[in-house]
């Protein structure tokens, strides 16, 4: 089938080189422009099709009529969306034979939106996985196409789940392209009553509460890995309180009867009570600094049991 690939970010990649080894031909790669008043760096699906020597084409929106006349005189079976940054109308859709699929990172319909690998990680699931759905122009709700679960590690982080998700989700989109090609493509619709949300993060989510148990603020530091990162900060009585970034952390059962945010050992280790057994900090960056190994820091800081870490 003749393709068009509308991606940006890199967990479009791996399902781009799928097809790009496939026998289906890619007429066209649709990418978002850089973004932001500095020049930024080309994005993973522009960088692939430049080093495949596949034609780039990076319009401000697909959905403009000037974009969707381009797209529809390609004479294109279906467009491939992945990782894209718009939500395409019907006209848009329309444009070619079949209309479009989209590859999700998430067991749909659950978690649409933005964020939904993050927001697996954020809420403490066991499981995710990956949706190839036939595209409606409501946001994630077309019928389902094709679906592959797996299990999410206990000390997994997003990044590392996103990153897996993607390589999951190629050889499927790729099998869904086959089905759709040879006209087998079975699709079942979602279920609305189990739809859930992933909005888009924001900074101040990564802010860490340590009022709350000890396993969500590991999952928040988890989900909110490598972007907005969790943090707290230190009132190092040197002025303005430290921010401190938290990368990794291990869950302990109890820290005795000191209150939420307390550091109750920083010997040889960073621990800290929360509303419901302790933290104990693995990694961890300064602000201004490196991120380092939590005793790297503890050599050369002054925190002590007795300090308290919270908001700035």
């Amino acid at each position: 089938m003749r393709l068009i690939i509308l991606g940006t970010g890199p967990f479009a990649v791996p399902m781009m080189r799928a097809l790009i080894e496939s026998p289906h031909e890619i007429v066209q790669v649709v990418c978002k422009p850089p973004r932001g008043r500095r020049k930024a760096p080309p994005a993973p699906v522009a960088i692939a099709a430049e080093e495949s020597g596949l034609p780039l084409w990076t319009p401000e929106s697909a959905n403009e009529p000037e974009s969707q006349q381009r797209l529809a005189e390609l004479g294109a079976d279906l467009l491939v969306v992945c990782d894209y940054g718009e939500i395409l109308k019907r006209e848009t859709l329309a444009t070619t034979r079949l209309g479009g699929v989209n590859l999700h990172g998430s067991l749909l319909p659950r978690y649409r939106g933005a964020a939904p690998v993050q927001w697996a990680v954020l809420n403490g699931d066991a499981e995710s996985g990956v949706t190839v759905i036939h595209m409606t122009p409501a946001l994630d709700a077309g019928p389902v196409l094709g679906q592959a679960a797996t299990p999410i590690d206990p000390d997994e982080t997003a990044g590392q789940l996103e990153a897996r998700l993607a390589e999951l989700g190629a050889p499927l989109t790729l099998q869904v392209v086959d089905q759709l090609a040879a006209g087998a493509a079975e699709s079942l619709p979602q279920d609305p009553a189990q739809k859930s949300r992933a909005p888009r993060l924001s900074k101040e989510l990564g802010l860490i509460d340590w009022s709350k148990p000890a396993s969500e603020i590991k999952n928040l530091v988890r989900g909110a890995h490598p972007w907005p990162r969790a943090y707290t900060f230190w009132d190092a009585g040197k002025g303005e309180p430290l921010r401190l970034v938290i990368d990794r952390v291990n869950t302990l059962p109890e820290a005795g009867p000191a209150p939420a945010g307390t550091v109750v050992d920083a010997k040889d280790r960073l621990v800290i009570a929360t509303g419901d057994g302790a933290i104990e900090v693995l990694e961890l960056q300064p602000a201004g600094k490196k991120a380092m190994a939590v005793g790297d820091w503890l050599r050369g800081a002054a925190i002590k049991p007795g300090d308290v870490l919270g908001g700035s």
